[in-house]
Order: C-alpha cells, then sequence, then structure tokens
C-alpha cells in the first residue's frame, strides 16, 4: 500500500498525449493500467492529460508521475517545430527541478514509443533513423545485464515479449554521451542472424527518474485482439505480412506468458518505484 507515503492518499498522474487526435488504443490501455494501480493500492488517482502536438499542452511540476505516449509520424521530421520545442523545453524543466539540490519530490517520466525517440534525440544519446520495413506485431526483446538488474523489469523473463509498433528505429548508441548523463541500454531487438542489420534499442534509462520504451508496455491483450480482428486491420496485415503471421500475433496475445505479462509488470513497476521515489 502506497497511500501512507503521501498524506492524502492521491496518485497524481499527467498523460502528456502525442497521438495528434488520430484513433489508437494507447490512451485507454495507459487509463485502464493507471485505474487498476490506484485501485489495488487504495489510492484516489488524479489524472490529467494534455495534447502536446495539436494543443501545444505540457503539464507543470505538480504531478508525481508523468507518462508520454506514443504517436504517428516522424520523429525526425518535427524537430525545431513549435510543439517539440515546448516538449523539450518541458522535459529540460523536469531535469532542473529534479536536480536541484533541495528537491524532495522527484519528478519520474515514462517515455513509450514515439517519445522514446524523441528523448533519445533530446539527450543525444543514440541515432534515430528510419526502418527498411515497417515493425508491427508481437516481438521477443532481449535484456541485458543493466536490463536485468533494472526494477522497472522486475518479474519479466529474458527474452519478453511486448508489442512493436514503428517505422522507425534507435541505433548507434553513444557510450561516453550516457555514461555522461547517468543513463544506460537497457534493453534490445530480437537478434536476426540472417539479416545484416544493427539491432534497434527497445529500452533505455536516461537518468535516475527517467526510463523509456520503444516497445508499447501498456498494450493489452484484449485491445490488441480485438484491433487485429477487424476486418480492415486484418486485410492490412495480411496483405503485409501473410496470413500465417496474422493468426501467431492473435495466438500470441492470448499466451499468459507473453503481453498479459509485460503489461501486468512494466507500468505497474514503474508506478511503484516513482512513489518511492521521494528523495
Amino acid at each position: 500500500m502506497f497511500a501512507p507515503m503521501y498524506k492524502d492518499g492521491k496518485l497524481r498522474v499527467a498523460i502528456l498525449d502525442l497521438y495528434e487526435a488520430e484513433p489508437n488504443q494507447g490512451m485507454r490501455c495507459i487509463r485502464q493500467i493507471l485505474d487498476e494501480f490506484a485501485e489495488q493500492n487504495c489510492l484516489e488517482l488524479v489524472r490529467d492529460e494534455f495534447d502536446v502536438r495539436l494543443r501545444k499542452e505540457v503539464p507543470d511540476l505538480s504531478y508525481q508521475v508523468y507518462i508520454s505516449t506514443g504517436g504517428p509520424g516522424s520523429p525526425i521530421d518535427s524537430e525545431d517545430s513549435e510543439w517539440e520545442n515546448i516538449y523539450f523545453d518541458w522535459i529540460g524543466q523536469v531535469e532542473n527541478h529534479n536536480k536541484a539540490a533541495k528537491t524532495r519530490d522527484k519528478k519520474n517520466i515514462l517515455f513509450i514509443c514515439h517519445s522514446f525517440q524523441l528523448a533519445c534525440r533530446y539527450f543525444h544519446i543514440a541515432h534515430v533513423t528510419k526502418r527498411k520495413s515497417t515493425a508491427f506485431g508481437v516481438f521477443p526483446i532481449h535484456l541485458n545485464t543493466k536490463g536485468i538488474a533494472e526494477p522497472v523489469f522486475d518479474g519479466l523473463y529474458d527474452p519478453f515479449y511486448a508489442v512493436d509498433s514503428r517505422d522507425y528505429q534507435v541505433v548507434q548508441p553513444d557510450s561516453l554521451r550516457l555514461q555522461d548523463i547517468g543513463g544506460d541500454v537497457l534493453a534490445i531487438e530480437k537478434e536476426r542472424p540472417h539479416i545484416p542489420l544493427e539491432r534497434a534499442i527497445m529500452a533505455v534509462r536516461f537518468n535516475e527518474h527517467m526510463i523509456g520504451t520503444q516497445f508499447h508496455p501498456e498494450a493489452d491483450a484484449t485491445g490488441m485482439s480485438m484491433y487485429l480482428q477487424r476486418e480492415d486491420k486484418m486485410k492490412m496485415v495480411i496483405a503485409e505480412y501473410g496470413h500465417e503471421k496474422w493468426r501467431s500475433m492473435v495466438d500470441q496475445l492470448n499466451d499468459p506468458d507473453k503481453i498479459k505479462w509485460t503489461y501486468s509488470h512494466v507500468i505497474p513497476n514503474f508506478l511503484e518505484l516513482a512513489l518511492h521515489h521521494k528523495s
């Protein structure tokens, strides 16, 4: 139970919505996880949402937890756009707040997919490039030594499975820059010996209070299964990847050790860690 740590027994969360008003499952899943976590831990949930790309909204520093979502489009072409500059300024404000010697209420951020790619650009820790083809489906993700020791990934298998949906990737990590900011690469994509391409980075801890994942830890099996079985999406996946791939994705969603396991561990672990990280 976390309520005793906060006198009012509230969990204050800001969701930074980067979906640009496009229909998505991500927002529903994040709201659902937050509702479940608050109920399980007897916390009153205070949840506010901010439209980063269309309304250029960012939250203030009154929240305990910040979750920045995935989203459509290029994480490269937005460079120097008004909304991205506002977003990057906000990350800097959180950094400065956390670095202040007298600050006890540290702010914790989870960057997901598109937000993760932007954060990698902000921190200059790797290259963000366009993939040769779209990655879409349920894939194994491999933890390295740092990832195995990462509290947010506590309880995950190696490899664990997650939903991956992206046209871009983060590659060529700068180890010196990571060391300088107190960061670590935590996970990489599956090994494909027959393909002569570098394995993309799938998770990074940028500093003590900021972590990001290329995959979608919020994806739930029920929602994804419904999404894949919509006639338009089923036709799209089959046309792109074949019927066998579509069937494999649906089957994996129903495996309790795959998507359901990731859903029930990553963001709940992040929330638990954030609530304990007051200093």
